[in-house]
């Protein structure tokens, strides 16, 4: 390595975080694990299933055509908009175009974007803690300011429009909220969200809305009326994600969901960094919007069911960790070592117990007591045996 590097790299993005789920798969990189007790990965929330076969079929087919390799209109195919724009409108009976629509790659590049079209450096973002990480790094390599809202354990992880009203300032610009959660997997309820849509409103700020994990939740689930609003485009921005639903992560395909006007900005961010989203994966979006909903609903019925069953293993199983919030993904959990760090913990965890987790300190500043676990990655009937695991360690 050079003593005296030439090259002058941006200090706000020298600064940021390195990702923390490369640090924690490399705690265990190496190691191997018996094999009646191989190593439980609970780090990072992917579907534990691949794709929809006739999905893959109907990919197969598309990849020999020309225009499959040709760009698409910077906002996305209109027909994959169209779509889009109708299942929305139809899951919270309301009347989206598909004019609302963008088709990103990910919801990451969604949540880039639009933070992008909306701030610049010095200006200031509301964020829960805990965090969704890639959030907080982003904001830290624009040099725009993150302002925390308290964890509220107290609430679930539900956060309170009350707290976010205390830190408005001129400066701020947004405010971000992911329902359900990750890391928590809390779910806001419809008025909680109408309440921080009406705050946002008053100060003329955008409310984010991260919906990545939206298609689990329970059939009897309240939804929410944002979208009923005539004015809704003026302060909703909704980010969504086809990779959970429909087991597409490695397609990176997103959208973002918001009034005409700010879609037309947004766009001209998408032309200068990636032209458009991939065609292939958002031909392979378009064709589970119109075709794999059952399908996907049967593997939303199989996370609930995974759900419930680790809930019942914290209900009834005496484990030395508490339940502090779970839902769609994940479970977020309070650790019992009061004088040892997060990290710490979860580095142990995952080297002794085989269980690989995350530390709550990855998602923001004071969640040392507390671990994420991506439960969607255990089969139901495996739940005991990670109680078995969390309850043996000391």
């Amino acid at each position: 390595m050079l003593a005296n590097p030439i090259l002058n790299l941006n200090p706000d993005v020298a600064t940021v975080v390195e990702p923390p789920i490369a640090e924690a798969k490399g705690w265990v990189t190496g190691r191997t694990y018996p094999a009646d007790r191989p190593l439980l990965d609970l780090c990072q929330a992917v579907p534990s299933y691949p794709p929809a076969e006739q999905l893959c079929a109907h990919l197969a087919d598309r990849v020999a055509l020309f225009e499959t390799a040709q760009y698409t209109q910077i906002e996305g195919i209109p027909a994959l908009r169209t779509a889009l724009a109708a299942h929305m409108s139809g899951f919270y009976g309301a009347e989206i175009a598909a004019e609302n629509a963008l088709i990103t790659a990910g919801c990451n590049q969604a949540y880039c974007l639009t933070i992008l079209a909306l701030a610049r450096a010095d200006d200031e973002v509301i964020l829960p803690l805990p965090y969704y990480f890639n959030h907080q790094m982003w904001l830290d390599s624009l040099g725009i300011k993150a302002v925390h809202l308290p964890f509220r354990a107290d609430r679930a992880g539900v956060p309170d429009p009350a707290d976010a009203a205390a830190r408005i300032t001129s400066k701020t610009r947004a405010i971000v909220l992911v329902s359900p959660n990750n890391p928590t997997g809390a779910v806001i309820p419809p008025a909680t969200l109408a309440a921080f849509r009406d705050l946002a409103k008053a100060h003329g700020i955008a409310l984010i809305l991260d919906e990545t994990y939206k298609d689990f939740l329970p059939d009897e689930a309240e939804r929410h009326a944002l979208f009923a609003d005539p004015a809704w485009g003026e302060t909703v921005i909704q980010l969504y994600s086809f990779s959970k639903a429909f087991s597409l992560t490695g397609y990176r395909c997103g959208s973002i969901m918001a009034g005409e006007r700010f879609i037309g900005q947004a766009a001209k961010l998408m032309d200068t960094i990636a032209i458009c989203c991939a065609r292939v994966a958002q031909d392979a979006a378009l064709y589970a919007l119109e075709h794999l909903w059952p399908w996907a609903s049967e593997k939303t019925g199989m996370m609930l069911g995974r759900q419930r069953a680790l809930e019942a293993e914290f209900t009834s199983g005496n484990l030395g960790f508490e339940l502090i919030s779970t839902g769609a993904y994940f479970a977020y959990i309070r650790h019992p070592f009061a004088d040892e760090r997060a990290f710490d913990v979860a580095k142990r965890l995952a080297q002794e117990a085989g269980v690989l987790t995350l530390p709550g300190t990855v998602f923001g500043p004071g969640q040392d007591a507390f671990l994420r676990l991506a439960f969607a990655n255990l089969e139901a009937e495996r739940m005991g045996e990670l109680a078995e695991r969390l309850r043996g360690f000391s």
